[in-house]
């Protein structure tokens, strides 16, 4: 008989200003609220920093960006240690002159510095603008041995994926993790708000239930421009179920109980991973199958 094995996640759902000290303050409270809660691995929202700035084309936010690891980190770094808590940090990453990537730092527990994801995939819409500011990432998909466990971290677009998703599952993530800002136009009816909600909640615990792993996403809320974040971050199993959601409107610091054992009775009773095909999957390297 497996030994119980839970793992008290943290999410830490905020608004964003244009004051970067609130903001990082807002992020330290909740991740020390998270902790007193007993959290374990605490994860924030995307680029929690600052406001969306991807909103628009602007050369003057290329400022907000910081070498990684660098300032915070160094900061995060102390605040795990104190607390025994794993950190997942979503940053504005400058890596070079000119070059910038959209990328999430993983601390340890003793307060040790793990490595970088850089998100791979980078959308261009209306009101995410993203590749005027952000290369596609280069470091491939990552796995974190953490305290507490071995944790993969995606970033946003990435979990719209199946195969970002699968890969970093393969590699021995047992579980995922997605800091996002995602949300509703001020001028979008409400049907077309809530079928894009429900498509971003259900491909992610699509990716839960294909994988066996839980997942977790983070996003923000609050009105940021002609954006409404939807907040409505959530923590699901390892067959997708909702374990719990925050709400849409509201500031939210909550500690949800993940039992990591579930992972290895879903794999048994559905055995996707065993059924899997991979002799007839290398039309998934075509851009398209034209005929």
């Amino acid at each position: 008989m497996a030994r119980d094995r839970i793992v008290n996640v943290g999410i830490v759902q905020t608004t964003c200003s244009k004051d970067l000290e609130d903001n990082m303050r807002k992020a330290v409270k909740g991740i020390e609220e998270a902790a007193a809660k007993g959290a374990q691995i605490v994860c924030l929202q995307e680029l929690f920093r600052s406001t969306y700035f991807c909103d628009v084309e602007d050369y003057d936010n290329f400022n907000l960006a910081e070498e990684i690891p660098g300032p915070t980190t160094e900061f995060f770094s102390k605040l795990a240690k104190k607390h025994n808590i794993v950190i997942v940090a979503s940053l504005f990453e400058k890596r070079a002159q000119g070059l910038y990537h959209n990328t999430a730092a993983v601390i340890d527990a003793d307060g040790s510095y793990l490595g970088k994801y850089r998100k791979m995939h980078i959308p261009d819409d209306p009101g995410y603008y993203e590749k005027f500011y952000f290369t596609p990432g280069d470091l491939g998909f990552k796995v974190f041995e953490t305290r507490y466990a071995k944790v993969g971290v995606l970033v946003c677009w990435d979990q719209w994926y199946p195969e970002a998703a699968r890969i970093t599952s393969l590699m021995g993530a047992e579980m995922l993790f997605y800091p996002t800002a995602i949300g509703w136009h001020k001028d979008q009816d409400e049907q077309t708000n809530q079928e894009q909600h429900n498509a971003w909640q259900t491909i992610q615990q699509s990716h839960a239930v294909a994988n066996g792993v839980p997942v977790i996403g983070v996003n923000r809320t609050g009105v940021e421009g002609d954006m409404q974040f939807w907040g409505g971050s959530f923590v699901t199993n390892a067959f997708g179920w909702l374990e719990y959601k925050a709400p849409h409107l509201e500031e939210t610091v909550q500690v949800v109980p993940v039992d990591m054992n579930k992972s290895d009775s879903y794999r048994v009773h559905w055995p996707f991973l065993r059924d899997r095909r991979i002799d007839a999957y290398s039309p998934i390297e075509k851009r398209f199958i034209d005929e």
